[in-house]
């Protein structure tokens, strides 16, 4: 079996295997709590993923490359900030955005500077601007939260059409985008490359450095799109936004069988973590009503998936 072929059988195992979970999971939370399993429920509750599910696309690719970014929600905190500010200083709700997108592209590009100028290993520097951006959102805001963006803005996060949340409508073309560009194109292969071996990739000539940049960019405006849809849910932005979504976002990636390791994943895997972990901490949430479980649950899922992502490895490469 190729190398190739290998790659297929372990993506199909593993994407059967969490759509097995996630039916189980239903049928189990649907005789325990009948109303579990309702269209409508399931919608309304929804909100609270689009942000970590934006962020995710994003770290699905550093992921598979072989590095990580721990810096996503700290950049969205900055973000936050600068939204706020802006917006009290200009009360334009266009010019706040753009701020925002351009501080999340700064983010990103800095990261990926440090990275692949600097050489600087991707965990070391995105654990060095995690601290950063949260000191520097909350040294600009001094504990200052800002609000009252207007009813209109609300509806973007909270609106729905056709009895979808709208930022799912966002999700989806950003998923459907990220998808055919990695299985599709020829930047996509080279990801996969430089996570496989990056030293080769450089020796057959694929701009390593370039790609990484773009990479940790795209994950800084993937933050700054993620904090205008959180801002619009809560109609407040301050310099706590989106703490704690490092995990939410990493476990994802990795329950979606993209390899810490780097050289494979994809989004289908990843929307499929998504949905797995979503539902998982509705469900305890619902039946348990303890809020601390779900951080033991996330946990959880992270550890389990680990192991079967060495199972499956193992399998896939002793049919070879």
């Amino acid at each position: 079996m190729t190398l190739a072929e290998r790659a297929r059988a372990f993506r199909w195992w593993h994407e059967a295997i969490l759509f097995l979970l996630l039916v189980a999971l239903f049928a189990t939370a649907g005789a325990l709590l009948p109303n579990f399993v309702n269209v409508k429920k399931q919608l309304l509750l929804s909100r609270h993923l689009w942000e970590i599910a934006i962020l995710a696309l994003g770290m699905t690719l550093i992921i598979i490359t072989g590095g990580i970014d721990l810096s996503v929600g700290s950049t969205m905190g900055l973000c936050a900030v600068v939204f706020g500010l802006c917006f009290s200083v200009t009360s334009s709700l266009a010019v706040s955005c753009v701020a925002c997108i351009a501080a999340g592209v700064c983010s990103g590009a800095i990261n990926g500077l440090l990275i692949s100028r600097m050489n600087v290993h991707p965990l070391i520097v995105t654990l060095a601007t995690y601290a950063g951006y949260r000191g520097m959102a909350e040294g600009i805001s001094q504990g200052t939260s800002y609000s009252q963006f207007g009813h209109g803005f609300s509806r973007l996060a909270r609106g729905m059409w056709f009895g979808v949340p709208l930022p799912a409508y966002l999700f989806l073309l950003l998923a459907i985008g990220f998808a055919v560009f990695l299985a599709k194109t020829a930047t996509g292969r080279f990801i996969y490359a430089i996570g496989h071996n990056e030293t080769a990739a450089r020796f057959s000539g694929i701009s390593v450095d370039r790609i990484n940049f773009g990479l940790y960019t795209s994950s800084g405006v993937l933050a700054a799109l993620a904090t205008i849809i959180y801002i619009s849910r809560f109609d407040t932005a301050k310099a706590d936004a989106g703490s704690g979504f490092e995990l939410d976002v990493i476990t994802a990636v990795v329950v979606g069988g993209t390899s810490i390791f780097g050289g494979r994943g994809n989004i289908v895997g990843t929307v499929l973590g998504l949905l797995l972990i979503h539902e998982t901490r509705l469900f305890v949430r619902s039946y348990w009503q303890i809020d601390e479980l779900r951080s033991i649950v996330i946990g959880f899922l992270l550890i389990v998936s680990v192991l079967v992502y060495r199972a499956l490895r193992h399998t896939t490469d002793e049919s070879s």
